[in-house]
C-alpha cells in the first residue's frame, strides 16, 4: 500500500461501498481505480445483482468486469445486528462511505449520518438515491429511467410528436455518480485543508440529470418557451443535424460557429449560402434552418459516409458519424490513446474493457483485473479489523459473512 500511496492520486483512502446496480458503485469505481480502498459489502447469498445482469460468461456478467474492478468484496448480512457491528467496525477508520439504499434504510439499522459522524467524525458519506433525503418525494422508489423523466430529459428525447426515448445506457444513474465523486473531493479538500472533519453528501438521481439541462428553466422562465423534442436537432443552434448518406447511413454534421459554416457551405459549393447575410451568425441561420438543413441533406445523400468524412475534415468542419461497438474496438484513435484495454478473466479468457478517464500525466489510474467473486475478500478485510479464524467460522456458518477463507 506505501507504495501505491505514492504513486496514485487517491492511494490511502479506504472506501466502504454498500452500494449495488449502478449509481453507487461507480463511484466507487471510479475512486478505486486511482488507487482508493475499496471493500464493496454485498448480501452474503447472491451479492450485487448487477452479477447477473446482461451478457453473462461462466456464470457472471461482463459488465461486472468493468463496474467492479479493483475492488474487495466482502460477503455480509446487514439486515442483522452481527452484521451492522461488523460495518461500524470497518467504518471506525475508513475515509468514505457510499451508500444508495432508499432513504431511512440505514436509519433503521442504527447507521444513519448521525450515529456514523459520531463514530468516525472523519468519515465522508455518500447517499445516492431517487429523489434525495429530503423533500416529499424521498420515500418513493426511484431508479434512475425515473430521474431521466423528473430532471427534463426524457421529455427531450426522440422526434416530435412520438413517445420519448431513453438514450440507451442509464446515463441518469451515471451522471449521479459523477456528482457523487466530485461531492467526495470536494469533501476531502475540505476535511484534509480546512476542518478536519468529514461531511454527507446528498445527490439525488433527478438533480444529477436537471443539472445538465442548459438553459431550460431560465427560457421558460423569462420567455415561458416549454423546449419540445427535436431529434437529432439540437434546438436553437443551427445548423448541426443527423444527415443521410447514399448508403443509408448517416453522418452528425454540426457548422454551428460562424467561420465553421462557411467552410461547411464552401466544401458543399454552396458559396452562395456562404456568403448570406442572413446566415453570417446563429440568429440568422436558425430561422433559416430549414433551408440549411435541406441543402445539407441533398448534399450528403449523393455521397457515401467516407467521402462526407473526407471532405469536411479536410474543410476544418467538424463530422461524425454513430459509432457501433465494433466501430469503438477498431477505431485507430481509440487504440492509440488506449481508451480500451485488455484484461484476464477467471476462466482464463480476455476481455477488452473500457481503460480509465480522465487520463493524469502524473498519477494515472489503473486497473487491477476482473471483477471480485462473491465474498472473495472477506477473511482478509475482516481478519484486518481484529476478528479471528473461529469468529470467521461461526460466522459463516450462521450466515452473516459468506466467502471461503483464503487458500482453501
Amino acid at each position: 500500500m506505501e507504495n501505491r500511496k505514492s504513486t496514485t492520486a487517491l492511494g490511502g483512502l479506504k472506501v466502504i461501498e454498500l452500494g449495488q446496480l449502478i449509481a453507487g458503485p461507480f463511484a466507487a469505481k471510479l475512486l478505486g481505480e486511482f488507487g482508493a480502498e475499496i471493500i464493496k459489502v454485498e448480501p452474503p447469498v447472491g451479492g450485487d445483482p448487477l452479477r447477473n445482469w446482461r451478457k453473462i460468461e461462466n456464470g457472471t456478467s461482463l459488465w461486472w468486469h468493468v463496474q467492479s474492478r479493483n475492488k474487495k468484496s466482502v460477503g455480509l448480512d446487514l439486515k442483522k445486528p452481527e452484521g451492522q457491528e461488523i460495518l461500524r467496525k470497518l467504518l471506525k477508520d475508513a475515509d468514505i462511505l457510499i451508500e444508495n439504499f432508499r432513504p431511512g434504510t440505514l436509519e433503521k439499522w442504527g447507521l444513519g449520518w448521525e450515529q456514523l459522524s459520531q463514530l468516525n467524525p472523519k468519515l465522508i458519506m455518500v447517499r445516492v438515491s431517487g429523489y434525495g433525503q429530503t423533500g416529499p418525494y424521498r420515500d418513493l422508489p426511484g431508479f434512475g429511467v425515473i430521474g431521466e423523466a423528473m430532471g427534463g430529459l426524457r421529455y427531450l428525447t426522440g422526434e416530435p410528436g412520438r413517445p420519448p426515448v431513453r438514450c440507451g445506457v442509464s446515463i441518469g444513474d451515471s451522471l449521479s455518480a459523477l456528482y457523487a465523486v466530485i461531492g467526495i473531493l470536494l469533501a476531502l479538500h475540505h476535511r484534509d485543508q480546512r476542518s478536519g472533519k468529514g461531511q454527507c453528501i446528498d445527490v439525488a438521481l433527478y438533480e444529477s440529470v436537471f443539472g445538465m439541462m442548459e438553459s431550460l428553466v431560465p427560457e421558460y422562465d423569462f420567455f415561458g418557451a416549454i423546449r419540445e423534442p427535436s431529434g437529432a436537432a439540437l434546438p436553437g443552434i443551427a445548423p448541426t443535424n443527423a444527415y443521410l448518406c447514399r448508403s443509408g447511413k448517416y453522418v452528425l454534421v454540426a457548422g454551428n460557429g460562424d467561420g465553421i459554416f462557411k467552410r461547411l457551405m464552401n466544401a458543399m459549393g454552396r458559396e452562395d449560402l456562404a456568403n448570406d447575410p442572413q446566415y453570417a451568425h446563429n440568429d440568422g441561420r436558425v430561422k433559416g434552418v430549414a433551408v440549411l438543413d435541406a441543402a445539407i441533406g441533398e448534399w450528403t445523400k449523393q455521397r457515401d459516409v467516407a467521402e462526407v468524412m473526407e471532405k469536411l475534415n479536410a474543410a476544418g468542419v467538424p463530422v461524425g458519424y454513430p459509432y457501433t461497438a465494433e466501430d469503438i474496438v477498431k477505431d485507430p484513435h481509440y487504440q492509440a490513446r488506449e481508451v480500451i484495454q485488455t484484461i484476464n478473466l477467471p476462466s482464463g479468457k480476455t476481455l477488452k474493457v473500457p481503460g480509465v478517464l480522465p487520463k493524469l500525466s502524473d498519477t494515472p489510474g489503473h486497473i487491477g483485473g476482473a471483477g471480485p467473486s462473491l465474498g472473495e475478500h472477506t477473511d482478509e478485510v475482516l481478519s484486518a479489523i481484529g476478528i479471528d479464524g473461529e469468529m470467521l467460522k461461526s460466522l459463516r456458518q450462521r450466515g452473516i459473512i459468506s466467502g471461503k477463507k483464503e487458500g482453501l
